[in-house]
C-alpha cells in the first residue's frame, strides 16, 4: 500500500528521523557495551565455574542464552539503525530535489503542479498552465515540452520515496520479527542489503510473480539499478551467469506471450531495469563488481541452447537471451567488446546461425520473444542487440569500430582461437554492400511488420555508430558532444563509405543525419579542402576529421536522398551558420571576409542537399517528396523553441518536443560562448526557415522540385538575414549587403552544380 504523497514527501519533517537515528545510533552503542560485558562476564565466569550435577548443566545452559540475547539485540538495534540512516540520507535527497521542482521550477514555467494519487506503477502527477484571461491560452511546443519533463521527473521522486518508505518498512518488520520476546532475527547492513535481499526472495518466485509482485520487483531494482553494491550483490545472489540467462528467459517469454498488456509493461521495464542492473554489476572500474568470469561464462553460453522449461522442443541460444538484457545500459568495453565480437565473427561465418531456432511466425504483434521492449527485431538476433548495446555504450562503440583495435578470434563456443587473425574489421563487415540482416521477426509472412523484419539491424548499426562518433548515447535525453581523435577517424570512415547510397538503408539514414549534424563544423571545413588557411580551420586538431572536399559532397549527397538524413543536415547547418556569422563580430567590428564565406559555404551545402532531394524526388515521384514533408514536419517542434535552445560545451541541443526517449541532435557551435542571446538567434534563423516545414507536395514533380529550390535557398539565406537585422546591414547597401547576397547566390548555385557534377545519382 503506497504511503507517501507528494505533499507527504515534500512537507514531512525528516529531523524527527535523524533524532531517531541518532537515537538508534546510541542503543546500538549502549547495547554493544552489554554484550560485551555479557559474553566476557557473565558468561566467560559461566563457562569456567567449577560446577556439577543437573543444577550446573541448566544454569550454565540459561547464562550462555542471555548473552546471546544481548548480542541478538545489539544486532537487530544496528541493522536497525543502519537501514534507518540510510534512509534518512537517500530521503533528505529526494525531499531537496523535490522542493526544488515545486518551490523553484514550476512557479518560474509558471504551471501549477497536482497529484492524483497513484495508478499502475508509480503516481499519477499533472502539470497544467492555469487558464490566463489575458491570452488565448496557446503554449509553445518547447513550454509544453518542459511541462511534460517537469511532471515525469516530479513523478519519478515520488515514486523513488515510496520505493525507500517501503524498503524500510520491509526491512524494519524483519528484523524485529513475529516474536516479541525473542531477539535475533533478520539483519542488514544496509538498506541496500534490505532491498536487494527483498529483489533475490521475489526473483526466485520468477514467473508466479504476480502483477503486484513484479511491480514491487522493478521498483526495487529501478531505483538501485546504478548502485554498484546492490547491482553485484542481486546478481551473484541468482548464481552465476546461467541461472540469470534462465530467470530473464523465462520471465520475458512469459511476459511477452498472449494479450496481457499490463503484463507486458511490467516485463519492458523489466528488461530496461535487469539491463542496467547488469551494466553496473560488470563495470571492472566499480569498487563491488561481479568477476571477469561472468563474461567469460556468457561467451560460452552464447552459443549453447538454453533449456527454459523442461522438454521444451525448441532451446533458444544464451546470445540470445542476454541480447534482451544488453539493450540497456552503459556497458564498459572489457565486458561488451569480447561479446560483440565474437557475434559479429558468428554473422560473418553464418548470417542464419541464429535465426534456425526462431519461432513459427503466429502474427505481427503475437510475440516479441527476448526482446518485450519490441525496438528493432523479436530479440532473436543478438547482433541487433549487442549493437544497441554499443549504442549506449559510446567507450565500447568508439574502439569496437576504430582500426587500432586489435580483434580477438573466438572459436563457435566462445573460447579463445589462439594464433588467429581475423582478416577484416568490424567496420568494414558491418557497412559492406551485401551485409545479411536477419529477418528478426514473428510477424505473419506477407505483413507489414514482415515486410520490415530486417531493418533492426541497421537501424541499430546506426545507433552503435552515433555513440562511436558523437561520445554519447544515441538516445541520451541530456547529451553532450564528446569528440576525439578515435571517434573523429571512425567518423571519416562512416563519410568515405556511406558516400555510396547502396549502402544506406532508410533505418540507418537518420542516424547518418544526426552524425552529420555532429561534424558540421568539419562538413564546411571539408568544403574548403581542408585548407589550413580556412575560418574552418580547427586551433585544436583533436576530434576534428579531414573528410576532403570530394567525400564530403557524396556524403551530403547520398544523405540528403533520405528524408531524415535531409533534416537533420539542413537543420544544423543553420544553427551552425548562425553561430559562425556573429563569431566574426568582435567589438563592433565585422570581419566581413570571413562572413561572406560563412553565408557561401552554408548555401554550398544547402544547394548539395537541395539537388541531392529534387533528384531523388524525380526518381521517385510525389510519393517521395510526401515522405520528406513528413520528415520535416517532425521537426516542426524545433520551430517553436524560442529560448529554449540549449548551448552548453560548445555545442547546440536541439532535443525532440514531445517525444519522449528519441534522440534529439547535437550540433556543434563556432563559438562556445553559450549566451542566451545565441540560443535565442538560433531560435529565430530556425523560425525563419520555417517555409521548408512543407506540408503538401506540389501537383506535378516539375513543381515540386522548383519548390524544393525556392524553400531551400531561403533556408540558406535564413542565417544571413538574421545576422543582417541583428547588425542594421541593409539588402540595398552597394557594399556589404550586396556582397552577403552574391556569396548566398554563388554558394548556392556551387552546390547545386556540384552535387550534378561530383555527387552521386539518386538511389531509385
Amino acid at each position: 500500500m503506497v504511503t507517501v504523497s507528494m505533499s507527504g514527501l515534500t512537507e514531512v519533517d525528516l529531523s524527527k528521523l535523524e533524532a531517531s537515528v541518532t537515537d538508534w545510533k546510541s542503543v546500538v552503542d549502549k547495547l554493544d557495551t552489554l554484550a560485551t560485558r555479557a559474553e566476557g562476564g557473565l558468561r566467560a565466569r559461566a563457562e569456567s565455574a567449577r560446577w556439577a550435577g543437573v543444577n550446573s548443566d541448566v544454569t550454565r545452559e540459561f547464562v550462555r542464552k542471555t548473552a546471546k540475547e544481548f548480542r541478538d539485540a545489539h544486532a537487530e538495534a544496528e541493522s536497525i539503525y543502519k537501514v534507518l540512516d540510510d534512509a534518512h540520507r537517500e530521503l533528505v535527497a529526494v525531499q531537496k530535489k523535490l522542493r526544488t521542482a515545486l518551490d523553484e521550477e514550476a512557479p518560474a514555467l509558471g504551471v501549477k503542479v497536482y497529484e492524483y494519487g497513484s495508478q499502475g506503477e508509480g503516481p499519477v502527477i499533472h502539470v497544467f498552465f492555469p487558464h490566463d484571461r489575458t491570452t488565448d491560452d496557446t503554449r509553445t511546443e518547447e513550454e509544453l515540452g518542459k511541462a511534460h519533463e517537469l511532471a515525469t521527473r516530479i513523478a519519478n521522486l515520488v515514486a523513488h520515496g515510496q520505493e525507500i518508505d517501503a524498503s524500510v518498512a520491509r526491512a524494519l518488520a524483519k528484523s524485529h520479527g513475529s516474536d516479541a520476546h525473542d531477539f535475533g532475527h533478520e539483519t542488514y547492513t544496509s538498506l541496500d542489503d534490505a532491498e536487494q535481499q527483498r529483489a533475490t526472495e521475489l526473483a526466485g518466485l520468477g514467473t508466479r510473480m504476480s502483477d503486484r509482485q513484479l511491480a514491487e520487483f522493478n521498483s526495487i531494482i529501478k531505483w538501485n539499478a546504478k548502485n554498484p553494491d546492490f547491482s553485484t550483490a542481486f546478481y551473484a545472489s541468482l548464481g552465476g551467469p546461467e541461472k540469470l540467462l534462465e530467470f530473464y528467459g523465462r520471465m520475458s517469454l512469459d511476459g511477452t506471450e498472449g494479450d496481457g498488456k499490463k503484463r507486458l509493461e511490467l516485463t519492458r521495464q523489466l528488461q530496461r531495469n535487469l539491463g542496467t542492473a547488469l551494466a553496473t554489476a560488470t563495470d571492472p572500474d566499480n569498487k563491488a563488481h561481479l568477476p571477469s568470469s561472468w563474461g567469460e561464462r556468457f561467451r560460452k553460453l552464447g552459443t549453447k541452447p538454453i533449456e527454459l522449461y523442461p522438454g521444451a522442443t525448441t532451446l533458444p541460444f544464451g546470445y540470445q537471451i542476454l541480447g534482451g538484457l544488453l539493450r540497456y545500459g552503459r556497458y564498459d568495453p572489457r565486458f561488451i567488446s569480447p561479446i560483440a565480437e565474437h557475434i559479429v565473427q558468428l554473422h560473418h561465418k553464418n548470417p542464419d546461425f541464429f535465426m534456425r531456432n526462431k519461432p513459427m511466425p503466429g502474427g505481427a504483434d503475437t510475440n516479441w520473444g527476448f526482446n518485450p521492449s519490441g525496438k528493432d527485431g523479436a530479440g532473436y538476433d543478438p547482433l541487433t542487440s549487442v549493437l544497441e548495446g554499443l549504442g549506449h555504450s559510446p567507450e565500447a562503440a568508439k574502439k569496437f569500430f576504430s582500426d587500432d583495435i586489435r580483434p580477438t578470434v573466438y572459436n563457435e563456443d566462445g573460447t579463445v582461437k589462439k594464433g588467429a587473425a581475423l582478416g577484416y574489421t568490424y567496420f568494414d563487415e558491418l557497412t559492406k554492400k551485401d551485409v545479411e540482416w536477419a529477418p528478426d521477426s514473428l510477424a505473419a509472412p506477407g505483413s507489414d511488420a514482415a515486410a520490415h523484419a530486417r531493418e533492426g539491424g541497421p537501424d541499430a548499426l546506426g545507433h552503435a555508430l552515433e555513440a562511436a562518433t558523437l561520445g554519447h548515447s544515441y538516445d541520451d535525453p541530456a547529451p553532450t558532444l564528446r569528440r576525439d581523435s578515435v571517434s573523429a577517424a571512425v567518423m571519416a570512415k562512416v563519410v568515405e563509405t556511406y558516400g555510396d547510397p547502396e549502402r544506406i538503408q532508410d533505418p540507418l539514414a537518420d542516424s547518418l543525419g544526426r552524425m552529420g549534424a555532429g561534424y558540421i563544423d568539419d562538413l564546411n571545413w571539408a568544403l574548403n579542402e581542408n585548407r589550413t588557411d580556412s575560418l574552418y580551420y580547427p586551433a585544436n586538431s583533436t576530434g576534428h576529421a579531414q573528410f576532403g572536399d570530394g567525400n564530403a559532397i557524396k556524403f551530403l549527397s547520398a544523405v540528403g536522398q533520405h528524408p531524415d538524413g535531409y533534416s537533420e543536415i539542413s537543420t544544423a547547418q543553420q544553427v551552425y551558420g548562425t553561430t559562425a556569422l556573429e563569431a566574426q563580430v568582435h567589438d563592433g567590428h565585422i570581419n566581413q571576409p570571413h562572413a561572406r564565406e560563412v553565408v557561401r559555404t552554408g548555401a554550398e551545402i544547402q544547394g548539395i542537399l537541395d539537388q541531392s532531394r529534387a533528384d531523388q524526388v524525380r526518381a521517385e515521384g510525389l510519393a517521395r517528396d510526401e515522405a520528406y514533408n513528413k520528415s520535416l514536419e517532425k521537426k516542426a517542434g524545433w520551430i517553436q523553441f524560442g529560448a529554449g535552445v540549449g548551448i552548453a560545451a560548445g555545442a547546440a541541443f536541439l532535443p525532440p518536443v514531445a517525444a519522449a526517449g528519441v534522440a534529439g541532435t547535437l550540433i556543434p557551435v563556432f563559438t562556445d560562448a553559450g549566451t542566451g542571446a545565441i540560443g535565442q538567434q538560433i531560435a529565430n534563423v530556425i523560425s525563419d526557415g520555417a517555409e521548408t516545414m512543407q506540408h503538401d507536395s506540389a501537383a506535378s514533380v516539375h513543381q515540386q522540385t522548383s519548390e524544393v529550390y525556392r524553400v531551400g535557398h531561403k533556408a540558406a539565406a535564413a542565417p544571413m538575414e538574421s545576422f543582417m537585422r541583428n547588425h542594421g546591414i541593409r539588402h540595398d547597401d552597394d557594399g556589404f549587403g550586396q556582397d552577403l547576397e552574391e556569396a548566398l547566390n554563388s554558394g548556392y548555385v556551387k552546390g547545386t552544380d556540384g552535387e550534378s557534377q561530383r555527387g552521386v545519382l539518386p538511389n531509385a
